[in-house]
């Protein structure tokens, strides 16, 4: 049903259907945009199943979709079905000198390099941010000739030249600010017919060179990047300064000059969005990074699943308190991130939290995650005997839990799923893989403060005291499957398991815990039914009649309706045949003619035919088609 067995996960950690030498959204193979597959009705050549191994492969290349980061091969359980992958390294291409930057920290300060050589031909680009209305990027002077480039106001970037025949000025105007600290590209040249002028995507620029004149452009002070001439300079950054194909070391040039700096801060103002699922961006001396240590993901821009598989009867706990710190200095360091005093009071309760997580399981029920405190609140998400998820809450107030049943969904199929529940006060929102989010509310009786936070259990509870009779059942043999990007608030349990920096005091675990990210991915597909899936054969409910069994009175009286139903049918057919044969040898031998209307004033047969008969045409063209029956 179009439905994809296999599947690449990439950079955001989306899943992509199409493979090397294709492109995205198109879901397939090289084969396919070539159209020279194995089989021509698929559109890769390991779709034809074939017997034989076949081979598709090719190159990844957009960028904005890599590196590739798993693979997931499926319909690989059939007897003689075998897949075989293999993914080469990622190759990255491009200027090194792409972040060679310098920062102009006064309206005064400037970069000097040797006289720019471009009589005859200029080509200059370079990238600038700016929060300053105005300045001049880059000078050089002759006797009367120039080449200056500038940012006149917010809105404008002028290229202006004389050559001899007169100062010349090119203006691009944008819509937008320009001093906005954001990047922008400029790109000016200028040869004996003509100059033009680019800012970012605008349109190009371009004016004529006179026919007659003057073409050489002759300079003889030194390039000034920055202020020159008393003239206000630019304040901000500058990178990747080319002039006629040679970059200029910005970087180098700074370090010794008063009032510029070497690189530019401010990346994370351009690039920090970069930084996924709460990572922080750190600015750095060429570039920034992102800090995932208060998120459950991992890797350079915080979008790698950290989690891990749970054999039966595995569990690990996560304690908010560690030896030798005190519970007022750790609730209101380690577990709440945020700086609302709703969530740092002295008494330690919680009116807010957020939860999330992902999970894959086909064991039901079991206990996927449990808080405790050390009073008698607690919140658990459970996996009930039907494979519903439940959301159980106790904040106290209540006799009974205030439980969230979502049971139309079964959770227990061995699809991941994932979980997001965020509480604020009464108000709780629930959000299951991409479906819409639900709201509830907790009843009004019901405190709203979760007390004294204690520990964190995944897999399984193993808690003094008294423990709700379900959960307890739940308990055993416990959760068996896959866990991943395990957060609560600012805690991420399972990261610190697994990368244990300086949160390994806080975590016991039970059994041998190995990282996996076969919780990662959200739902996106739906298992396919064993009604709808050829290949499913369950041979415990498969009935063979032949197979050593005796024939019950059931399976007599469907064989004699069958055979009944088929001596019809072939009655039928026989008497059909004989009808058909009297039919043909009673007009056997006569002869018919049937004479064209009009046959008197037509010049010939022909064309008293192709007069009468609208269908000749037609007839002709049937006549030429071959048919392979």
């Amino acid at each position: 049903e179009g439905n994809p067995y296999t599947w690449w996960v990439g950079k955001a950690n989306e899943k992509h259907y199409y493979w090397g030498g294709s492109g995205p959204g198109i879901q397939k193979c090289a084969c396919g945009i070539e159209r020279n597959c194995t089989d021509p009705k698929y559109y890769c050549n390991c779709d034809a199943d074939y017997k034989q191994w076949r081979k598709d492969s090719g190159m990844l290349s957009y960028k904005e979709h890599l590196p590739v980061s798993q693979v997931v091969v499926g319909d690989v359980d059939r007897p003689g079905s075998e897949a075989k992958i293999s993914v080469g390294p990622v190759r990255c291409q491009g200027d090194q000198n792409y972040w060679n930057a310098a920062s102009f920290i006064t309206s005064s300060s400037y970069l000097h390099f040797s006289t720019f050589q471009g009589e005859t031909s200029a080509d200059i680009s370079f990238y600038f941010k700016t929060s300053a209305s105005d300045g001049v990027f880059l000078e050089n002077l002759g006797n009367t000739d120039f080449i200056k480039l500038e940012l006149k106001s917010p809105k404008e970037v002028s290229f202006s030249f004389d050559v001899g025949n007169g100062p010349v000025e090119i203006v691009v105007r944008s819509p937008n600010q320009l001093n906005d600290d954001q990047w922008h590209r400029v790109n000016a040249e200028r040869n004996v017919k003509q100059a033009s002028l680019q800012v970012d995507q605008l349109p190009l620029e371009v004016r004529k060179a006179p026919t007659e004149g003057h073409t050489r452009l002759e300079l003889y002070s030194q390039l000034y990047v920055g202020a020159a001439g008393g003239q206000r300079g630019f304040l901000g950054c500058i990178r990747s300064l080319r002039m006629n194909g040679v970059t200029l070391d910005l970087e180098e040039r700074a370090k010794v000059t008063p009032g510029v700096k070497p690189g530019c801060s401010g990346h994370c103002t351009s690039y920090g969005m970069y930084c996924a699922n709460g990572g922080k961006c750190v600015e750095k001396y060429n570039g920034y990074s992102c800090d995932c240590s208060k998120t459950a993901y991992d890797g350079p821009f915080c979008i790698k699943d950290v989690g891990a598989f749970f054999e039966e009867g595995m569990w690990l706990r996560y304690n908010f308190h560690s030896p030798g710190t005190s519970m007022k200095d750790l609730v209101s360091r380690t577990l709440l991130s945020s700086t609302d005093p709703e969530t740092t009071e002295p008494d330690l309760n919680l009116n807010k939290e957020e939860l999330s997580f992902s999970f894959s399981t086909t064991k039901s029920p079991c206990v996927l995650l449990y808080i405790s405190s050390y009073t008698q609140d607690f919140m658990a998400v459970l996996v009930k005997p039907s494979g519903n998820l439940q959301i159980r809450y106790s904040l106290g107030g209540t006799r009974e839990p205030y439980n969230i049943d979502v049971d139309h969904r079964n959770m227990a199929n061995g699809q991941p799923h994932t979980v997001n529940i965020t509480r604020n006060g009464r108000h709780i929102v629930l959000q299951l893989d991409h479906y819409p989010p639900t709201s509830y509310s907790l009843p009004t009786a019901s405190d709203i403060q979760f007390n004294s936070p204690k520990a964190l259990f995944l897999g399984k509870v193993i808690e003094i005291g008294k423990i709700d009779q379900d959960i307890y059942k739940y308990n055993t043999p416990g959760f068996t499957g896959c866990l991943s990007r395990v957060q609560f608030n600012q805690i991420a349990p399972l990261k610190a398991a697994l990368r244990p920096v300086n949160a390994s005091s806080h975590v016991h675990i039970q059994g041998e815990l190995v990282e996996s990210n076969c919780g990662a991915s959200p739902l996106t597909i739906p298992p396919m039914s064993a009604a709808t899936d050829p290949w499913h054969l369950d041979s415990a409910s498969a009935d063979f009649p032949y197979n050593g069994q005796a024939i019950g009175d059931g399976v007599n009286r469907n064989s004699a309706i069958i055979g009944g139903v088929i001596a019809v049918v072939i009655f039928t057919i026989l008497c059909t045949l004989v009808f058909l044969i009297r039919y043909m040898f009673r007009h056997k031998g006569t002869y018919h003619t049937n004479e064209a209307k009009g046959a008197e004033s037509a010049e010939s047969a022909d064309a008293a035919i192709m007069n009468n008969d609208p269908n000749f045409t037609e007839t002709i063209d049937e006549s030429k088609k071959e048919w392979l029956i």
